[in-house]
């Protein structure tokens, strides 16, 4: 069997390291990808945004299934151009992914269906927004209406800080044209988690919980990212918790996306927020978390390509989805000055100390490799050192102690991803 991925970060890494040990696969494209996918997959020197191109060269190549790493090609529509192209491909078309494409529209679709979230307005006037925040509470969290690369949510402790966000989000359109319509919600309290689901249309089976970390600076300080490291299982997600989330949000938003008219086939992300009133959506995602896929699917135990052809088949019903009874830790080498700007092209060393480690992990996000095939930084988040333990602070310990083992100028990362294990 053939598999293109499309993307190229850390998640798309872990999606091809996952498959790869699949009996069925015989041979993975992977367009962009980058120098650590490199390793296991042939890179194509196509962009993720490039719809026909793409399908055209898994037409030439015959692929037999290709899998959608990113957000960007899948709310652009990338599926419905390949299935009518008569390609197989897992992840929403077009109509679905709009779960996480609008943020509006996922507020909109939870306050109708009665799945538990935040209270919100939404606004696409700066000035009436800016009037809806004279009599707000606060925090209060701004968010853009569309994809910002996990950027796009400020938090604002007073109404200055508001004001100045609406300018950021509205006026200046720091995220572009995400920001052409804004959600103003609640600011909700609480331990946050993520759980990754597969979905094939009906059926929902849900993944080992995760927990990402999402600022820049130790402490929970500094700008939002994309993330700068993450661990599952989460202490907090208890069986409780995971009873209440299947019958009042796991089950409704497929249900919901589905009487709507947008069947929902591929990967749903759910944001939670664990608050004193219950577990409530902060958002959804409509493929694999990065880096929650880093701690994710090193852990599961199935064969990733017969739950993915389940979920395209409508047949998710008949997957026994297991994961090891483990834990794991990611910690994000980034480039200094991350997320605002950074120096990329330095060398990367002490990769290698990975390969015969078992248990150990370094996907590869922002990474190249030279004509002279030197392995350089070339982003924001380079690395993910991911380790496995028997618990959490085992789990944790190891992939501090293998953030040491590389090397590169510049390189940055949080010192307490995971902390948070220490209070469970």
């Amino acid at each position: 069997m053939k598999v293109l991925i499309v993307g190229s970060g850390g998640r798309e890494h872990a999606i091809a390291y996952t498959i790869a040990k699949s009996p069925r696969v015989d041979k993975i494209y992977c367009a962009p990808g980058n120098g650590g996918i490199a390793e296991l997959a042939e890179c194509v020197p196509i962009g993720a945004m490039e719809f026909d191109r793409l399908a055209e060269f898994a037409k030439e190549r015959q692929i037999d299934l290709t899998i959608v790493g990113m957000d960007d090609p899948l709310v652009g529509g990338i599926v419905d151009v390949f299935e009518a192209a008569g390609l197989r491909v897992f992840g929403p078309r077009k109509n679905a992914a709009i779960l996480e494409g609008s943020k509006a529209f996922s507020k909109d679709l939870m306050k109708k269906y009665n799945i538990p979230t935040a209270a919100y307005e939404n606004f696409t006037d700066p000035e009436a927004a800016l009037a809806y925040l004279e009599t707000a509470d606060f925090p209060i969290v701004l968010k853009a209406d569309g994809l910002a690369l996990g950027k796009g949510v400020l938090i604002c402790n007073t109404l200055e800080e508001a004001r100045e966000g609406v300018k950021t989000i509205m006026l200046d359109k720091q995220f572009g044209n995400a920001g052409n319509c804004m959600v103003i919600e609640e600011f909700m309290t609480g331990r946050e988690v993520s759980v990754l689901s597969f979905v094939d249309g009906k059926t929902i089976k849900t993944m080992t919980s995760a927990q990402d970390h999402k600022r820049a600076l130790d402490g929970d300080k500094g700008l939002n990212t994309g993330g700068m490291g993450t661990f599952s299982p989460s202490p907090f997600y208890t069986k409780e918790v995971d009873e209440f989330c299947r019958k009042y949000i796991y089950q409704p938003t497929v249900d919901a996306m589905a009487a709507e008219g947008r069947e929902f086939k591929g990967i749903i992300f759910f944001g939670l927020m664990l608050t004193e009133k219950g577990p409530k959506v902060l958002e959804y995602n409509a493929r694999f978390g990065d880096p929650e896929a880093q701690v994710v699917l090193p852990r599961m135990k199935n064969d990733m390509i017969e739950v993915v052809e389940a979920c395209i088949d409508g047949r998710l019903d008949a997957i026994d989805l297991q994961f090891e009874d483990n834990a794991a830790v990611c910690v994000v080498l980034a480039s200094e000055g991350y997320p605002v700007s950074y120096e990329k092209g330095f060398k990367i060393k002490g990769l290698e100390k990975f390969k015969d480690a078992e248990g150990y992990y370094c996907f590869h996000a922002g990474t190249k490799l030279t004509e002279d095939g030197r392995l350089v930084t070339n982003g924001g988040r380079v690395l993910g050192v991911t380790a496995k333990g028997a618990n959490l602070k085992e789990a944790r310990a190891n992939a501090y102690r293998a953030t040491e083992w590389v090397e590169f100028a510049n390189k940055y990362m949080r010192h307490d991803i995971g902390k948070a294990i220490d209070e469970a």
